[in-house]
């Protein structure tokens, strides 16, 4: 797996990838969510949480 993507243009900010990353790589900029990719471990549970679907590998 590599670091997950995140659609700019769908991310409602609605912060669960940010509760639901166990690394803490996930922050809300602007109202949209933004992976730092260097601590990012690659798990995939911010794509499992995502309700928009706007997460993708």
């Amino acid at each position: 797996m590599a670091v997950p993507k995140i659609n700019k243009d769908e991310c409602t900010g609605c912060g669960d990838c940010v509760e639901a990353c166990p690394a803490e790589c996930i922050t809300l900029v602007d109202e949209v969510a933004v992976i730092d990719e260097d601590e990012c471990t690659e798990c995939g549970a911010c794509i499992d949480e995502c309700p928009e679907e706007c997460i993708s590998e």
